[in-house]
């Protein structure tokens, strides 16, 4: 879990990026994170590498290739939830300049207040996948037990 002594890793600076550790958080969510890190390769291919604007516009024959595709966790609520995500990433892109410039735009704010913000905006970033993602892009948040 974070915290303790894994080292939180550094802030994105591309969208791809941002979505790419969103979509871990998401296909971590009640599975084995080492099955989704062993699979993760497979991942980055079969999502276009999380470009936003490409997953964005995933129709369901992408949906359907997703779910066919072995080389990733083949669960059809996860993909969907990524899909969903990319747009509502995109949103905040064309609205801020880049999802970054979301987050900073959050930094006055109470982590409660931005965790509860993401868990409106984004699927299935609960409670625990909101502090992962958060977490896993670089940001302040508090300690995993006070979360």
């Amino acid at each position: 879990m974070p915290h303790g002594s894994i080292e939180q890793p550094g802030k994105p600076t591309r969208d791809a990026a941002y979505l790419e550790e969103m979509t871990k958080a998401v296909f971590r969510s009640g599975f084995s994170w080492k099955v989704v890190e062993d699979k993760w390769p497979n991942f980055k291919a079969a999502f276009d590498g999380f470009d936003v604007r490409k997953v964005a516009a995933y129709d369901e024959r992408d949906v359907d290739r997703l779910l066919a595709d072995a080389g990733i966790v083949r669960n059809g609520r996860k993909i969907e939830a990524t899909i969903h995500n990319a747009r509502a990433m995109l949103e905040l892109v064309e609205g801020f300049g880049s999802f970054k410039k979301y987050l900073r735009s959050m930094d006055k704010q109470a982590y409660e207040v931005t965790a509860k913000d993401m868990k409106g905006r984004f699927s299935y970033l609960g409670k625990t996948g909101t502090y992962t993602f958060l977490w896993g892009v670089g940001e302040e948040v508090p300690e995993w037990e006070d979360r």
